[in-house]
């Protein structure tokens, strides 16, 4: 079985530890079942797993790959959500913590990966495989930040801090199909230009001056951390995903109590938010922004891309 699997770790140079080729298909528990993967989408996890955050060395190799959707024995196609275990879990050990798969299980990058059967959730005949791959991380926390951990509504107004990220173009689409004012910062003019496009009100430089906003969507960080508390008004919500500039110095936590600022974290989606998400794409005819698409075989040329930052919207892995 072809995949792509971390076997060694590398903080500094993440894709040494690579490796593309055939091995044995995994084992699963009963109760789980096997999909054949049509598409699988990347995500900076991915890039994190390689640089030995999550995985220990034990663990290795370990298929990477959160994300796919593809097709069961029976033909019936399906998006695999990739949370394992946890509240919302089931063929699992019922105190069995919640994890992703490539964490504990083989991940998604590969020609089969196998789930718990509770896992599946039935793709739209409206979404193509890669389209459907892009859902379960980021337009699925996407999609958690802006309406159950933000609780924005129609004609609020949202700030979401970086253009280019997966999330952050996944919150623009989902908030304007929704009827929200999206307000968009980004360092690139061309990424900025293209949230414009996407349905984005504002798209502007990190740190400029937008006015109050009642929920921001922060995945930075350090880099924009005082920008959203400063931009949120009093009594909103600032929702946190992700941290990839580090964490915030100082954090500001005198604007927070005095203003009684809601800072709320974030991660994935329950399985029926991912339906919930999926039938939003189906319904108003949003579609995934794809940046690039690579065979699996070059799953290392799509890992060299994420790493640059030069993308903007989902990699897709196709099998």
């Amino acid at each position: 079985m072809l995949s792509a699997r971390v076997v060694s770790f590398s903080p500094d140079d993440p894709l040494s530890g690579l490796e593309v080729g055939d091995a044995p298909a995994p084992a699963a528990p009963d109760g789980w079942v096997g999909v054949d993967v049509r598409a699988a989408s990347l995500n900076h996890h991915d890039l994190w797993s390689l640089r030995g955050v999550g995985l220990r060395a034990e663990q290795l190799p370990m298929v990477l790959g959160t994300d796919a959707a593809g097709v069961t024995a029976d033909g019936r196609e399906v998006v695999v959500h990739a949370v394992v275990g946890g509240p919302d879990g089931r063929d699992v050990p019922g105190d069995e913590p919640r994890t992703i798969l490539s964490e504990r299980y083989p991940g998604t990058f590969a020609e089969q990966v196998r789930v718990p059967a509770w896992n599946l959730v039935d793709k739209p005949a409206g979404l193509t495989f890669a389209e459907a791959a892009c859902v379960p991380t980021a337009y699925l926390t996407a999609y958690r930040m802006l309406f159950r951990s933000g609780a924005a509504q129609p004609g609020q107004r949202v700030l979401v801090q970086g253009a280019g990220g997966g999330v952050a173009v996944a919150a623009v689409q989902l908030g304007a199909a929704a009827g929200l004012e999206i307000v968009v910062t980004g360092r690139d003019a061309a990424k900025r230009e293209r949230a414009l496009a996407l349905g984005a009100a504002q798209a502007v430089e990190p740190g400029a001056r937008v006015g109050r906003v009642d929920v921001v969507l922060e995945t930075v960080g350090r880099a924009t951390w005082e920008h959203s508390v400063r931009a949120v008004r009093p009594g909103g919500r600032i929702v946190v995903a992700g941290l990839t500039s580090g964490d915030p110095e100082p954090a500001s936590l005198t604007k927070v109590f005095f203003q009684e600022i809601s800072i709320i974290g974030a991660t994935m989606g329950t399985r029926d938010e991912l339906g919930q998400v999926l039938a939003f794409l189906a319904r108003t005819g949003v579609r995934p922004l794809i940046d690039s698409r690579y065979p699996l075989a070059r799953a290392a040329d799509a890992l060299a891309r994420m790493t640059s930052g030069a993308h903007v919207g989902k990699i897709v892995l196709e099998v």
